[in-house]
């Protein structure tokens, strides 16, 4: 993935307050709705500290639409950049940043037990009809808000720590198309437009998905 440039800055802030207070420099594993992730946190003011880090997962599911079925392989694979404030100097806090969104949803059509596609209200053969491939794609770029528990970098040792938020990811974008027709021409380019027709429900079952909820829970470790 290719990062924006608030992704840099935020690694330089960690690194420079790490240099300054590399005593002070906290490690947690945690996971979650965002998958196995990976955080450095450092303070970089009083009741405030710096937290950048690194999701990932994947995971395999079936799903439909009214016409078709399909398998779906979810990626989830974010960088956040976040600042945690703790108001009352104690483990709750609040937190605000941007996390870079590289989350999407592989999409393959799965013919019925008659080895058949309905399309669009119109049935083919899978044998001929090739696969409906696509992906589901999200805002590239998702501010983050969101209150938790646990200071990190408050003290030497283990600590516990906890998310609860919601990354603003925008309007999902779906790219479903026709792959691999067999079939004569005209049934195929008939094929193609019903395809379009099929992306364009595929996106309406998707379209509420604007907010992404990230609940996660996390071991931390500050020499």
């Amino acid at each position: 993935m290719k990062f924006p440039k608030i992704f840099s800055i935020a690694l330089l802030s960690l690194a420079t307050a790490t240099v300054a207070q590399a005593a002070d420099i906290a490690t947690t594993v945690d996971l979650g709705t965002t998958g196995l992730g990976l955080h450095l946190s450092a303070p970089v003011a009083p009741k405030l500290n710096a937290r950048v880090g690194l999701n990932y997962a994947t995971y395999s599911y079936d799903g439909h639409t009214s016409d078709v079925n399909y398998d779906f392989k979810l990626k989830l694979a974010t960088v956040d950049a976040l600042l945690d404030y703790h108001p009352f100097d104690g483990g709750f806090r609040f937190s605000a940043g941007l996390v870079h969104n590289g989350n999407s949803i592989d999409a393959r059509s799965r013919p019925d037990a008659n080895g058949n596609y309905t399309i669009n209200g119109r049935s083919y053969d899978a044998a001929v009809a090739g696969n409906l491939i696509g992906k589901v794609e999200f805002r590239k770029n998702a501010p983050y808000l969101g209150i938790g528990w646990g200071n990190a970098v408050k003290s030497a040792g283990w600590s516990f720590g906890m998310d609860l938020g919601v990354a603003f990811q925008g309007a999902p974008k779906t790219s479903l198309a026709l792959r691999g027709c067999t079939a004569p021409a005209l049934v195929c380019s008939r094929l193609a437009d019903d395809a379009a027709g099929e992306n364009a429900r595929l996106a309406k079952e998707v379209k509420d998905f604007k907010l992404y909820p990230v609940l996660r829970v996390g071991i931390s470790y500050r020499f």
